[in-house]
């Protein structure tokens, strides 16, 4: 079955990839470390008391969460959504056509577990005041437009939107309005399902049944969340395919953040014929203030190159120099390769390749193969696709990302559940031992807590409070420093050159500075985090040592790692300085006289940055601070459950210490605690 003019598969259920199942190997280790970690958690489950073993299922029920997600972003006409469907070893199953008009975000959400009710899918609409910032303002450049005076700009953009909401209107008729806001949700997944809500299809009459046609709702989608049983995945896994960033009405760039923000790991997938240039700037802004370890290059269609071995260095040489010159990520890693090689593949067509591609295929492989292999023709053109190797990359930046910090921060948990284990054969054995001792009264320790709680939530209230009133005084400094010198230049510009040449001013000096800004802040707020985790965690240590005499030299109890900071994505946003001459040169020859330029233009800048330095203050760093304070809360709050039951213990009857006792002794039970604090200790460091 061969694809057709679009590089579209058909979307019929995939049967199992081998070689896909092959590529996601990579992923392995991360597998092996979860893996290991759970078994250590069930030994404490199984040698635990009740509360013990609540407590390590709860642990358990996180550790299986674990979902690391893969934002897709790229080029019009890159491949992106042609790549995603070759990842997910499913072709054709998200169209790979979609109308420029579209604004959808496709969340694919991949598990190897079969689900009761098997593949299924949501579909979110725009809400009421979103569709009316779209319809009523022309959504982001609508604002900027109207902002700056930039009259031919609005007209052109109003008939655009009359237009978008006329066809809106014939295609969903009298349920347009009721639909807003609400979701649709399917017990099944396949092409044409997909189609209805992300991509836009012929123009429909009023009067004419189209529920199952294509495009029916791309119009007010949002988002669509699809849940799919891959075999192939070790683990579950999110790929997250985006709307291009370089739409009309600059939605999908908003959203397009929003999805950056939400995961760990970015593709950035481009197209070998277009590489990458100053038309990308958009892009480049955006992966610009992500760290080079998060970002990773996909470089598509080189199956349409002539020359690949002569090309891609070329190319390659291009993009480095292009990031490097624009301040992105110059050091992230890029990967060459074909996602419709990729599908043939999956198809099981590799002979159906056009005389084109079959020659750039070879050209690639006498450049990038040994000469002597002992692989099959379809494991070469897979290896040559890029697939393998982009899941090879994507693994190690998992494994040392976020797979790392949830392995260290489930570890940390089951110590301390081990400790308490510990600390309950403590407490039985010094009973027995020594009937001097009297049972602890149960309203000392609760009273103890409470004071912790309230001095360290009052000590980190206190910290991140001075973390946030510097962060802000940054931001101001800087914001008010750029906008001085931008009006300066201009003034100096007006002053030598006059009204007639048109000035120009970059805005990367701002978002360098905000940047600068922010990772002072990212510093600040883990430091006073794991600072104060680590007070509390010493003050609750010491109840331990205190109530129930444990040995001070081996009683450990461990802190919650520090907080991860979502890299300011938001600072890629577009504003008017970014925009191309064209528009610019209309904005500056409607202006008369150096003070309406002079104030004009700060009044426009300043109302074009503002929501930027207020989303750095608010979406970033109180959502951060709000985030850490939840966990120092949610450690307080499962060490108090633990206390309780201990303090419990300890006004048990003598019948119940005995019994402790005997299952203290048991020499198998030290061994599975020995080997599995063992365990613990390994990934927890």
């Amino acid at each position: 079955m061969s694809a057709d003019a679009t590089g579209n598969l058909p979307a019929e259920r995939p049967e199992h990839s081998p070689l896909l199942g092959e590529s996601l190997k990579s992923l392995a280790p991360i597998v092996e470390n979860i893996s290991e970690l759970e078994g250590a958690i069930t030994t404490i489950a199984e040698v635990g008391d009740r509360s013990a073993a609540k407590s390590a299922r709860k642990l358990q029920r996180q550790l299986r969460k674990v979902e690391p997600t893969v934002t897709m972003i790229g080029q019009v006409k890159a491949g992106k959504t042609t790549l995603v469907n070759a990842m997910v070893g499913w072709p054709g199953l998200l169209p790979a056509d979609v109308n420029p008009w579209t604004s959808v975000i496709t969340s694919l959400h991949i598990t190897p577990r079969k689900q009761p009710g098997g593949d299924h899918a949501t579909f979110r609409f725009f809400d009421g005041s979103e569709w009316d910032r779209l319809m009523e303002k022309g959504g982001r450049i609508g604002e900027l437009a109207g902002r700056a005076g930039a009259d031919e700009e609005l007209e052109a953009l109003n008939k655009q939107v009359a237009e978008m909401r006329e066809k809106s209107k014939r295609r969903l008729g009298e349920k347009f309005e009721m639909l807003l806001g609400q979701e649709h949700k399917y017990g099944y997944v396949d092409q044409e399902l997909v189609e209805r809500y992300v991509c836009l299809g012929d123009d429909f009459e009023s009067d004419t049944d189209t529920s199952n046609t294509q495009g029916r709702f791309a119009d007010i989608t949002k988002a669509a969340d699809l849940f799919l049983h891959r075999e192939e995945f070790p683990i579950d896994f999110c790929i997250r395919d985006t709307p291009g960033v370089n739409d009309t009405f600059m939605m999908r760039e908003q959203i397009t953040i929003r999805a950056i923000r939400e995961s760990r790991i970015c593709v950035v997938v481009l197209s070998a014929h277009q590489a990458l240039s100053t038309v990308d700037l958009a892009l480049i802004r955006l992966i610009a203030n992500i760290p080079s370890r998060e970002v990773l290059i996909f470089v598509n269609r080189v199956d349409e190159l002539a020359d690949p071995a002569t090309q891609v260095p070329e190319i390659e040489d291009s993009i480095r120099q292009t990031l490097k010159d624009h301040q992105g990520p110059a050091d992230a890693e890029i990967i060459f390769g074909s996602a419709i090689w990729a599908n043939h593949v999956l198809e099981g067509t590799p002979d159906q390749l056009g005389e084109a591609s079959a020659a750039a295929l070879a050209n690639w492989a006498g450049a990038r193969l040994p000469k002597k292999t002992k692989k099959s023709g379809e494991e070469l053109v897979w290896e040559l696709s890029g697939v393998p190797a982009l899941y090879e990359a994507l693994a190690k930046r998992i494994e040392g990302g976020i797979g790392s910090e949830v392995v260290a921060r489930t570890a940390k948990g089951a110590m301390n559940l081990v400790s308490s284990i510990t600390t309950s054969e403590h407490i039985a054995a010094m009973r027995l031992s020594d009937d001097a001792v009297a049972p602890l009264k149960r309203q000392d320790v609760p009273a103890e807590l409470d004071k912790i709680e309230a001095r360290c939530l009052e000590a980190y209230d206190r910290a991140f409070r001075d973390v946030l009133f510097d962060f802000d005084k940054r931001l101001e400094r800087s914001h008010r420093g750029f906008l001085d010198r931008a009006t300066g230049s201009l003034i100096a510009h007006l002053e030598e050159h006059g009204e007639e040449n048109v000035w120009n001013y970059d805005a990367t000096g701002l978002r360098v500075l905000l940047r600068t800004a922010f990772q002072v802040f990212s510093r600040n707020a883990q430091t006073a985090s794991q600072k104060i985790y680590m007070q509390t965690a010493a003050e609750l240590r010491e109840i331990y040592l205190r109530a129930f005499n444990v040995p001070d030299e081996t009683f450990r109890l461990e802190a919650p790692p520090a907080p991860y900071v979502p890299a300011p994505v938001l600072l890629g946003q577009t504003i008017a300085l970014d925009l191309g001459t064209g528009w610019w040169s209309r904005w500056w020859h409607k202006r008369r006289g150096y003070r309406n330029f002079a104030v004009d233009f700060a009044a426009m800048i300043q109302a074009e940055t503002d929501p930027i330095v207020e989303g750095l203050q608010t979406e970033h760093a109180k959502a951060v601070a709000a985030d850490a304070r939840a966990t120092l809360e949610g450690f307080i709050e499962g060490q108090r459950d633990i206390l309780k039951q201990l303090c419990t213990q300890a006004n048990t009857s003598e019948q119940e210490l005995l019994d402790a006792g005997r299952t203290a002794e048991n020499r198998e039970r030290s061994k599975a605690l020995e080997a599995t604090t063992a365990t613990l200790t390994k990934y927890a460091a």
